[in-house]
């Protein structure tokens, strides 16, 4: 091999390794944020810095509810609070029957694709978000409050038109 070879050989390697750790520095490790930046906190020369919070960090519980048991139902994104089916206007739960049941809904609308534009809940493919009317007493209109289902079996509650989601625990 002559040495023009061997250093393309090697500039080839190199470019391969940076291209390797660059990857795996950017790539998403499921918090939302790169790998480089998920290290809880390091110590260097005594003085210890944590690294950047997430941009929604987790409300806590409602009050009155418990912790998930061990094997208990795991929220779809932790970045999104949680709020117990029991805990939803009674309206709600009537969405969420007739969901369960596969109607009839009171709108023509009930059903159709929620396509998530603004990346409020984790992003799925298109078509892969539900959207239901709940009833809001005095409305003349639809209202602002809907149940939004993900196809896996999900359920998110918004009061605001979209503004903010929680995520529906059925077991309390």
């Amino acid at each position: 091999m002559t040495s023009k070879n061997r250093l393309f050989a090697l500039v080839a390697v190199l470019i391969c390794a940076v291209a390797a750790i660059a990857g795996y520095l950017l790539s998403d490790d499921g918090t939302g944020r790169p790998k480089a930046a998920a290290t809880s906190s390091v110590a260097s020369a005594g003085v210890t810095t944590t690294s950047p919070k997430p941009s929604a960090p987790r409300p806590s519980p409602p009050a009155g509810t418990t912790p998930a048991p061990a094997g208990g139902w795991v929220p779809t994104d932790p970045a999104l609070a949680d709020v117990c089916r029991t805990g939803l206007p009674g309206q709600a739960l009537d969405t969420l029957g007739l969901i369960a049941k596969g109607g009839p809904y009171p709108y023509r609308s009930d059903g159709i694709v929620f396509e998530n534009r603004e990346n409020r809940l984790p992003r799925k493919a298109s078509g892969y978000y539900h959207e239901f009317t709940v009833v809001t007493p005095g409305s003349g209109d639809r209202g602002a409050r809907r149940v939004v289902t993900g196809s896996t079996g999900e359920q998110y509650w918004t009061a605001d038109h979209y503004a903010t989601f929680q995520e529906i625990d059925a077991r309390c």
